[in-house]
């Protein structure tokens, strides 16, 4: 175990009381070094599932990587753990222009490939409103609609966790953002049930104060190829189209992916809203300069596309490089 990295409020023994611990995993650093951290414990890899938010719901590529799903399914196979899809039906698109209709349902994977959906309906509504960078996730609904809500409908609902004992992990870091500096490594999760003995859900961020040097060298050891984004200088991974890129994502998105970018800048214009209060995406872009070796690495860019074969997603620690987006801030996420 790295000596550097501060202990957790969870030795191993606490972690394997746990009947399912799910590691709510987007392929980005931070949810991968705590899915690390774990087998560094040596927990048992059958009380560990991945559990993935398809962002755009099934079958499309608006906002998310399209490299995302298949490198998480790599992951998931090269660890031997189980991964999850769960999604708002209807992705992204389907909410930012819903109009005069019910909430949609969630579909989630449950055991023996089958496929359960659930929720939707209540009074119609409309939105038809960009989400906007804020701390606010009425504000920044992207992320409360379309993985925070989901998550939380999986728990509720499906059948194989009720009656469970659910530990549920994020790689949240304090190093991100001052809100999230505030944040608990430990609490009770909002899907928790115990007192009706339904289920009993608690909520861990075993990296929140680890710093971003510790989560590279964690990722190192294990040899695990870090996410397409980050090879071509993203720092983050989230969505391809994040309403929290700055303006040099902005600049690189444009020049290496113009569809997407059209379809953020059309978006922004169509619903009247624009994502930063500074302008929107067409001018900041024009601020800025892409990456500057980003646009210099078509193959890199093809696989981020989902236009290549991903390749390997673990190689030798000893072959292990940095990549292009280590060490860039946060890039314009969540504060």
């Amino acid at each position: 175990m790295n000596p550097t990295l501060q202990e957790p409020p969870l030795n191993r023994d606490g972690l394997i009381a746990y009947d399912k611990i799910i590691v709510c995993f987007s392929g980005g650093k931070d949810c991968l070094a705590a899915l690390l951290y774990l087998l560094d414990l040596d927990v048992p890899r059958e009380k560990i599932e991945l559990a993935h938010h398809l962002v755009d719901g099934e079958d499309a590529n608006v906002f998310d990587w399209p490299v995302t799903e298949n490198y998480v399914r790599a992951l998931a196979t090269s660890f031997q753990i189980p991964l999850f899809m769960s999604w708002r039906v209807g992705g992204f698109t389907g909410e930012l222009w819903k109009t005069d209709a019910p909430t949609a349902g969630v579909t989630f994977e449950t055991t023996g490939g089958e496929r359960i959906t659930i929720g939707g309906g209540g009074k119609p509504n409309t939105r038809r409103r960009f989400p906007q960078q804020a701390a606010s996730l009425r504000v920044r609904w992207c992320s409360s609609v379309l993985k925070i809500d989901v998550m939380d409908t999986v728990l509720r609902n499906d059948p194989r966790l009720q009656g469970k004992r659910i530990l549920v992990i994020d790689g949240c870091r304090a190093e991100e953002s001052p809100a999230r500096a505030k944040y608990k490594a430990f609490e009770i999760h909002r899907a928790d049930a115990r007192r009706s003995g339904r289920r009993h859900v608690d909520a861990y961020r075993p990296v929140l104060k680890w710093s971003e040097a510790a989560v590279w060298d964690i990722i190192r050891r294990y040899g695990v190829v870090p996410h397409p984004a980050y090879q071509l200088s993203w720092s983050r991974v989230s969505c391809r189209s994040c309403i929290f890129l700055d303006k040099s994502s902005l600049a690189t998105l444009r020049d290496l992916y113009p569809e997407a970018f059209a379809q953020l800048a059309q978006d922004e214009a169509n619903t009247g809203y624009t994502i930063a209060r500074e302008g929107d995406v067409t001018r900041r872009a024009a601020a800025a300069s892409p990456f500057a070796r980003a646009t210099d690495n078509p193959v890199m860019a093809a696989i981020a596309n989902g236009d290549a074969p991903l390749g390997a997603v673990r190689i030798s620690p000893a072959d292990w490089r940095l990549p292009l987006g280590a060490f860039k801030g946060h890039g314009g996420g969540p504060t």
